[in-house]
């Protein structure tokens, strides 16, 4: 296969914030006025026609130019503001694929880099003049290799990259503008905007001199870091007591001793936010999210499954219990600046992880929980890391383009895996062997594979498997589940089953079973379940079986006591009296 991109599933959404050409959602900017009106001058002017806006990460870059889109939007000045998330999974193909989105044109699939760059050429010449902002660039390359218009004052193209480096801007021949960080007062002030001034108007003049003098030492530490001010202050929201910000200043502190290097630096007062959430159950809904694609948006509702799935939160009595207490999980991680709130016209509500944050995140999972993420990264084959994954837990190599699974993933170093991510890539078949050694496996999804024709055996000796997803692939039929007496979850929606699976019975922790297609064209082909297989599923949380012929009992569903969610159709008006009066 060559080069090639991909489409995302339903829960999972990298932005793509002009291709609808409508402003961006964006925060009040902080101290980055001059920054801005700079920007635009360049922008509006004919001398420039390249611009690299560079700046350590979580300064505030991305915010500014949002600004700056925006603007630029209202004013027509082009005919395309285009805008499109690079960050450090730099892709040409992928690259191509985001600027001929935004231009609601199609590049076809298995054309080569060179092809796809010429056919890119001359879609953009039909949107002269056109703004491209690339956001968050981690190196130079050729503007030829993707198929990008020189910028130049005939053609009134013009192009901005926001960089870490300035070296990335340099050597791609922008002028450089640089975000720097806050002045103490601009710093001060964000500060006390997200913490609250309440903090110091609660006290009398000694202690609130103190506390004041705390608190600007705090600020101190952040170094005029937009995003470390807003996460710091965030955690020490409605903290009042003096001593208890005293603590927190040491803590801080000890965070930021013997560490070198800007990233460093900010990793490490960023975690001092993560290191106050204190609850290791929060702090692993936390680290969870990291597993994602960079810059991609989920919606709360699947990020909450996630952690159901995963046992990060308690077992309750009903599942929608277990939900409500995700949301306040969410909502404790939005209150804290860990995560941000994003509203999707499509989705609703979704959440999404600065990318300073989200690398930090994957810095804590080096040494303990250990992760192994690859997501999003184009990946044709697994990669080597995975072959000396000793010791991981979770590996995430969803929403890449791999074909198949070497031999070598069932050995040994895999014996530690509880967490298997490998949605949304070309799987067709998988070896017999993969699963063998693979038995702490508790959450295997394989989701959006289009291509998955088979199952090996080896998946029914996964005794401890909780959640296994198989949505969206090609499966006519999946191996024996008997064995599968933890198994919690099943997903079968949208597959080509034709039968039900044998030993579904059997699975008596079974609390959420989906058999579903959808209409019109995907209609699942099981014609009915019988009777003694959902009877014996008496823990059964949620049963969907919407978009199939699956016709059901009333009086066997009515029976099904826990059930709290149930999408599905009964073949008689009388199967539906009956179900009510259960």
């Amino acid at each position: 296969m060559g080069e090639e991109g991909s489409q995302l599933p339903d829960y999972l959404v990298i932005d793509d914030p002009s291709a609808l050409a409508v402003e961006l959602p964006v925060s009040k900017l902080q101290g980055s006025q001059a920054v801005k009106a700079n920007i635009l001058a360049c922008l509006k002017g004919e001398e420039v026609t390249m611009l690299g806006v560079w700046g350590m990460g979580g300064v505030g870059k991305t915010t500014v130019m949002m600004h700056v889109h925006n603007e630029l939007l209202k004013e027509g000045i082009f005919k395309k503001v285009i805008w499109v998330t690079v960050s450090q999974n730099f892709n040409i193909y992928n690259l191509q694929e985001q600027i001929a989105s935004n231009l609601e044109e199609n590049l076809q699939e298995h054309q080569n880099t060179v092809n796809r760059a010429a056919k890119l050429s001359k879609m953009l010449e039909k949107h002269k003049p056109y703004l491209l902002i690339l956001d968050d660039v981690r190196s130079s390359f050729k503007l030829e290799s993707v198929g990008l218009l020189e910028p130049n004052v005939s053609n009134g193209c013009k192009l901005v990259l926001t960089t870490r480096s300035q070296e990335v801007a340099h050597s791609m021949d922008c002028r450089r503008i640089q975000v720097e960080t806050l002045l103490e007062e601009e710093a001060l002030k964000l500060f006390l905007n997200k913490v609250g001034g309440i903090v110091l108007s609660d006290h009398g003049e000694g202690i609130k001199r103190d506390l004041e003098s705390t608190l600007k030492e705090i600020v101190d530490e952040c170094d005029g870091l937009p995003l470390a001010l807003i996460t710091v202050a965030s955690s020490l929201k409605g903290i009042s007591e003096s001593q208890l910000w005293s603590v927190a200043l040491n803590e801080l502190r000890d965070c930021k001793r013997n560490v070198a290097g800007t990233d460093a630096n900010a990793f490490q007062i960023l975690k001092f936010s993560y290191d106050r959430l204190i609850k290791k159950q929060i702090q692993y809904c936390f680290l969870y999210y990291a597993l994602y694609p960079e810059d991609c948006k989920i919606p709360k509702e699947a990020i909450i499954e996630s952690w159901i799935d995963e046992g990060f939160i308690d077992e309750m009595e009903s599942r929608q219990s277990m939900k409500d207490e995700g949301c306040g999980i969410l909502r404790k991680l939005e209150d804290n600046s860990l995560l941000e709130l994003i509203k999707d016209e499509v989705r609703g509500d979704c959440v999404r992880m600065h990318d300073l944050i989200r690398d930090m995140a994957l810095d804590i999972t080096r040494m303990s929980p250990r992760f192994l993420v690859e997501a999003g990264k184009a990946l044709k084959e697994q990669p080597e890391k995975v072959k000396c994954a000793e010791g991981v837990e979770k590996v995430s190599l969803m929403h890449n383009y791999i074909e198949e699974i070497p031999l070598s993933m069932a050995s040994l170093t895999c014996t530690s895996f509880t967490t298997l991510l490998l949605a949304y890539n070309e799987l067709s078949t998988i070896p017999e062997s993969v699963f063998e050694h693979m038995l702490e496996l508790k959450i295997l999804d394989l989701s959006f594979n289009y291509k998955l024709w088979s199952l090996p055996n080896s998946v029914s000796k996964l005794m401890k498997l909780i959640t296994l997803l198989l949505e969206s692939t090609s499966l006519k039929k999946v191996p024996s589940l008997s064995g599968l007496g933890s198994l919690k979850k099943l997903n079968l929606r949208k597959t080509k089953i034709k039968e039900v699976p044998e030993g579904l019975g059997m699975l008596k922790n079974l609390k959420c079973l989906c058999l579903c297609g959808s209409e019109p064209f995907d209609i699942l082909e099981i014609d009915e379940i019988a009777d003694g297989v959902l009877s014996n599923l008496s823990k059964l949380q949620e049963l969907i079986v919407d978009g199939s012929r699956i016709k059901l009992k009333g009086d066997v569903v009515g029976r099904l006591m826990k059930l709290e969610v149930f999408h599905g159709w009964f073949p008689t008006a009388n199967d539906m009296k009956i179900f009510l009066r259960c």
